[in-house]
């Protein structure tokens, strides 16, 4: 079996993504992003999602990540993602709707979205 790079555990969940600015491609706006958690959205909000939380200029955003996506890559590659690679997943997801100023409280992130997350940050 080929072993692959992974974005390891290590560290408070706090610190799996860096904080990050996004502009504004309609208005030229900077939102100031900073990640903060993840958790199990199937037991919180009965959604078959991992919900991970960001503050974006103070304001809590969750971009809640498509479950069945999670179970797609293990099927594809024969290994869970961890919690830091789908922090990143949402960190990406969260920067493409910023830059087009679409800024909600909750997103719900598509199993097709995610996998394609997956393969434009290179995740394997």
């Amino acid at each position: 079996m080929t072993s692959r790079p992974v974005l390891a555990n290590r560290g408070a969940m706090s610190t799996f993504v860096g904080d990050f600015e996004v502009t504004s491609k309609l208005t030229g706006n900077v939102f100031h992003c900073r990640f903060s958690h993840m958790w199990n959205g199937i037991a919180t909000r009965h959604a078959d999602t991992i919900d991970t939380k960001f503050f974006v200029d103070g304001k809590a955003l969750v971009p809640g990540l498509a479950h069945k996506a999670f179970v797609k890559f293990r099927e594809r590659t024969g290994r869970d993602l961890t919690d830091r690679e789908a922090s990143f997943i949402a960190a990406e997801f969260l920067r493409e709707r910023l830059e087009e100023e679409d800024e909600r409280p909750l997103y719900d992130v598509s199993e097709a979205e995610v996998l394609r997350l997956i393969d434009q940050i290179g995740i394997k």
